[in-house]
């Protein structure tokens, strides 16, 4: 027998012997279109693209990544970091760079599914992939009775029942030859990437990104946030954290006080003023942004506030209530007009006629 011959044997063999384990754990697989060069060993870090099709076993169609809200994104995964629909990691690891393979999963490996199917649309479509979950642990959620906001997934969590996950596995890149996603990197990676985020974020300001800027900041608040949840309020760990948030916090607040979010700034800077009340870039803020949405006695106080912890600003904050006063004005006077003949009671009325 060729050498040619004994690999493919081997090949064959693995591949069968492969099956016979997967069945075993309830799983099936059907090659629809085999990959090339030679499977992988996927240590863990090693990342995973893909494309799936989710189907019922009647044939109805859960998800697809190639049509989910009107995009084509494959899912990333990077096998070892306890993805939350352990049978992904699972079926992927049996496939080469290009194979198409349908993999029929019984109903243990698939409770989850409605969960990771929400935040996968959420994400498609733009949203917080954890929004409408609640924070308990993911059995504790498929037995609740809340909505997860749509109808096949509520009747899914209801019912569960065996999936037919269809994968084409794109690309398989080793641990170390990508830049990891923020939500994989461990404790030490996000702390150190915070500053890098930070700077990123100024220089996109300054370019007048703001929007990207704006994404930076945000980027940046939920690193540290996630960190000093593992902390207790008001240890010290807990605090330096917080110092780290709240200049980008500020940061972020100046970016939407650029975009008309008047009240989202009014909460961040309230939130900042009730742990540091000598924070006077926070009450600046948030007197600019009281001014925009017409509270003026607030807006006034918090100008007030500003000058007594920094006088320096004095000729910024009366430029600012010199455009708070004029829009005022402005503003009474196109009341007045609005108004104006509506109480005239010298005004006589229309004369009845009849014919």
């Amino acid at each position: 027998m060729t050498s040619a011959k004994i690999v493919i044997c081997r090949e064959r063999s693995r591949m069968e012997e492969e099956a016979r384990k997967l069945h075993e754990e309830g799983i099936r697989k059907r090659l629809i279109s085999p990959g090339k060069g030679e499977l992988s060993s996927f240590p863990n870090g090693t990342k995973v693209i893909f494309h799936y099709r989710t189907c019922k076993c009647d044939g109805t169609v859960l998800d697809d990544s190639r049509t989910m809200a009107g995009q084509s994104k494959p899912m990333e995964l990077i096998l070892g970091k306890k993805f939350k629909l352990a049978v992904w990691e699972r079926i992927v690891i049996t496939m080469r760079p290009g194979e198409i393979a349908e993999f029929t999963c019984d109903t243990k490996h698939t409770m989850l599914y409605p969960l990771v199917s929400q935040s996968l649309r959420n994400i498609s479509a733009g949203k917080d992939p954890l929004e409408g979950q609640r924070h308990c642990c993911g059995i504790a959620q498929i037995h609740s009775h809340h909505s997860l906001g749509h109808k096949d997934l509520d009747e899914l969590q209801a019912s569960p029942q065996p999936l037919i996950f269809t994968i084409e596995l794109l690309e398989v890149l080793c641990p170390g030859s990508y830049q990891l996603d923020i939500w994989a990197m461990n404790d030490k990676e996000k702390l150190e990437l915070v500053p890098q985020i930070h700077e990123e974020g100024n220089l996109l300001y300054k370019q007048g990104k703001i929007k990207e800027a704006t994404e930076k900041y945000y980027n940046g608040i939920a690193c540290l946030k996630n960190l000093q949840m593992k902390e207790h309020p008001g240890d010290e760990a807990w605090v330096k954290l917080d110092q780290m948030i709240t200049p980008l916090l500020l940061n972020y607040c100046q970016c939407l006080l650029l975009q008309n979010q008047y009240y989202e700034v009014i909460e961040h800077c309230s939130s900042l003023v009730f742990k540091y009340e000598d924070n006077v870039k926070a009450y600046y803020k948030r007197a600019k942004a009281h001014a925009a949405v017409w509270n003026e006695a607030e807006a006034r106080s918090d100008f007030e506030k500003v000058l007594k912890l920094d006088p320096s600003l004095g000729p910024s904050v009366a430029k600012e209530l010199r455009v708070l006063e004029e829009r005022l004005r402005s503003k009474q006077e196109e009341e007045k007009g609005r108004y104006k003949g509506l109480f005239d009671f010298n005004t006589q009325p229309a004369t009845a006629t009849t014919g």
